[in-house]
């Protein structure tokens, strides 16, 4: 076993929160003996989606990844089309790409949000751009509406990689409202979790459409297919990417409290970053104006590499749960196999992905938690544990 495997943490990196509710609407769902999968839950629980957002369509899918797999189908991105992404991302963002033989083109980012960089954008375009595709890190949107301003002046197609920000808002409007399609995860330490899941919102009903028969092996389903004795109609090539019954079920109970668990963790932000503010070796994260924080992550920019890997092991002895998020893409043994990309061709990602680490954060964090949270950093400055 490895370090981790054998550490009982005393603050893990995230906790689910619950209450009787969600226990209460699955129960109901098991003991109805039927329509775990295909239940009218499903279609509810992409209604309430669409109203928080602010779009004409949602579909909810078995993950996000799947989600943006079947965005870059419906939108018929594929061989030789390239894509703009950033490095500075969870690595299903780049698989996705893939997935459809499509290249991706890695984008360096902003140290804002986070997000790409506008200009580096413009700068990546070519005749072979068909898609661009931001991603808002941490609970953060990205500079989404410049970005919006560079695909509508270049005709390309913007689809917004909004795993982990369903809930935060930009300049008044919905993460998940600006782009031509966007996508959100529901994966367990998303801030609406359903263990896994995904969705996309849209206000296209061409591609809302596609993406019915995409998650469905291309069936057309205009009645349930458990309930429909009649042979089912199939025009084009699907998979099997529905989301259950079960599922969608706990997303409506999560959504229902949505905003109380954005909250709560905008308040254990507060607090956590009111205690480490007086250390000059961390920047804790922050909000440009206009921009709403969901801290889906708490994560924190230290001064250096040094600084960070002795404080992220230091953490572990602690018990602490902190994690590197994002290593970037570019530089995995497999992205560097496939393409070898220069180390240095992105240096705003691979600056922060040295200097970024996430800590603990969860709605219902103890105060007593919180402060065995700042005391333990306290202790590795105090002691000037970061040059050893």
């Amino acid at each position: 076993m490895n370090k981790q495997e054998n550490t009982k943490w005393k603050l893990p990196l995230y906790k689910i929160y619950s209450d009787d509710e969600d226990v209460t609407l699955i129960t109901k769902i098991i003991k109805r003996g039927t329509k775990w999968a295909i239940g009218p839950e499903i279609e509810e629980f992409e209604n309430e989606i669409k109203n928080y957002v602010g779009t004409d369509y949602c579909i909810t899918l078995n993950s996000g990844t799947s989600a943006l797999h079947a965005l870059f189908l419906a939108y018929g991105i594929r061989k030789d089309d390239e894509v703009i992404i950033p490095s500075f991302s969870f690595i299903s963002t780049a698989n996705s790409v893939l997935f459809v033989d499509a290249k991706p083109k890695f984008t360096d980012i902003e140290e804002n949000t986070f997000g790409l960089d506008p200009m580096m954008v413009t700068k990546n375009i070519s005749s072979k751009t068909k898609a661009i595709v931001p991603m808002d890190y941490g609970g953060l949107s990205c500079d989404i509406f410049k970005i919006k301003q560079i695909a509508n002046d270049n005709n390309i197609i913007l689809i917004e990689d909004a795993a982990e920000a369903l809930g935060s808002s930009v300049k008044g409007k919905k993460v998940g409202s600006v782009a031509d399609s966007s996508i959100f995860s529901f994966c367990g330490n998303k801030v609406l979790t359903t263990g896994e899941g995904g969705a996309v919102v849209t206000n296209s009903k061409e591609i809302y459409e596609k993406l019915k028969l995409i998650r469905s092996h291309g069936r057309v389903d205009k009645t349930s297919y458990f309930d429909n004795p009649d042979v089912p109609v199939y025009e084009m090539l699907g998979f099997n990417w529905r989301m259950s019954t079960i599922t969608a079920t706990l997303g409506l109970s999560q959504i229902h409290k949505l905003d109380k668990l954005i909250q709560m963790r905008q308040e254990n932000a507060k607090y956590i970053s009111s205690k480490l503010s007086k250390f000059n070796q961390i920047k804790t994260p922050n909000a440009p104006k206009g921009y709403e924080h969901i801290y889906q992550m708490y994560t924190i920019r230290l001064n250096n590499k040094k600084i960070r890997d002795n404080l992220h092991n230091f953490l572990t002895t602690k018990k602490i749960f902190s994690k590197v998020y994002f290593s970037p893409i570019h530089l995995t043994s497999f992205y560097q196999n496939k393409f070898k990309i220069d180390r240095n061709s992105l240096p705003t990602t691979e600056t922060i992905s040295e200097q970024v680490l996430t800590l603990p954060m969860y709605p219902n964090m103890t105060t007593e938690e919180k402060n065995y949270l700042v005391d333990s950093i306290s202790e590795f400055f105090e002691k000037k544990l970061f040059i050893n």
